[in-house]
């Protein structure tokens, strides 16, 4: 079976602190054939909704190099970035992407509600009740179909994120089930694209998305899918990437990498 994370967060990240190289031999240690750095690239300031300057694109270009070199060929290594929150600066984030060296992948999120709920950051979302969470997972659809309509990225990441935060950090007890028509919408809009998405496997938790959606966007003739931890520090690289390929490895049989943006199909 072929184990690649293809979403991990180095120290270029602004909340993560390992180097490139110590990402790739924990990767190393778990016998995996790949991993894919993805680290933060977005349009606002981290953690806010302000408008941010140009990307300083060297950082992250030094770290891969020295990742590259330290590692030799014990795995592969592949450099791409967590596009998020594009639709607060879609101009800006073309921009960025324009001075960006060649990357193997571009994952696209969704982190922040819209203006109408005043840019609330998913991590921090304490509604009052079940209605207002469910007013909330609408707006944050919403704002992920902008993204799909933009879709300058290879995989849309993490798309039932706010579950993570409601449900494992609230105590909640919501789901997306009643949003069926929203979210096959979204995957009609990308499928065409070539877009794909991503199994993140959310630190063993429910997965994000869980097999309900996965089997609903294969239904519809999706065929790219990455399995990704999310790692922002080294004891979390590739968790729970071993049930993400037998989930699957049940729905579609294989799993996707990237090289220089386009998918490269392994069997599982």
């Amino acid at each position: 079976m072929y184990f690649a994370d293809y979403h991990t967060h180095s120290r270029v990240s602004p909340d993560a602190s390992a180097s490139m190289q110590e990402m790739a031999e924990a990767a190393i240690r778990l016998g995996f054939q790949e991993i894919c750095f993805t680290d933060h690239v977005e349009p606002i300031r981290f953690g806010t909704t302000e408008p941010r300057g140009a990307y300083d694109w060297d950082p992250m270009i030094a770290e891969f190099r020295a990742a590259r070199t330290a590692v030799g060929d014990r795995i592969t290594l592949r450099l791409g970035a967590e596009l998020g929150d594009a639709v607060w600066g879609i101009r800006r984030m073309e921009s960025m992407l324009a001075e960006a060296p060649p990357l193997d992948f571009l994952i696209g999120s969704i982190h922040t509600l819209s203006e109408k709920m005043e840019g609330r950051d998913l991590y921090f979302l304490t509604p009052r009740d079940e209605q207002e969470a469910r007013d909330c997972l609408a707006d944050y659809l919403g704002q992920v179909r902008k993204l799909a309509e933009w879709g300058r990225f290879q995989v849309l990441g993490h798309l039932t994120l706010p579950l993570r935060y409601l449900n494992e950090n609230r105590g909640m007890h919501v789901s997306f089930d009643g949003f069926e028509e929203e979210i096959a919408e979204i995957f009609r809009l990308i499928i065409p694209k070539g877009i794909g998405i991503e199994l993140n496997t959310n630190r063993g938790n429910t997965p994000l998305p869980d097999e309900k959606w996965l089997r609903l966007y294969r239904s519809l003739g999706g065929e790219i899918v990455t399995v990704g931890s999310d790692a922002h520090r080294c004891n979390r690289v590739g968790q729970y990437t071993f049930r993400a390929c037998d989930i699957l490895k049940d729905i579609f049989g294989y799993v996707c990498t990237f090289e220089n943006r386009q998918p490269v199909f392994h069997k599982l």
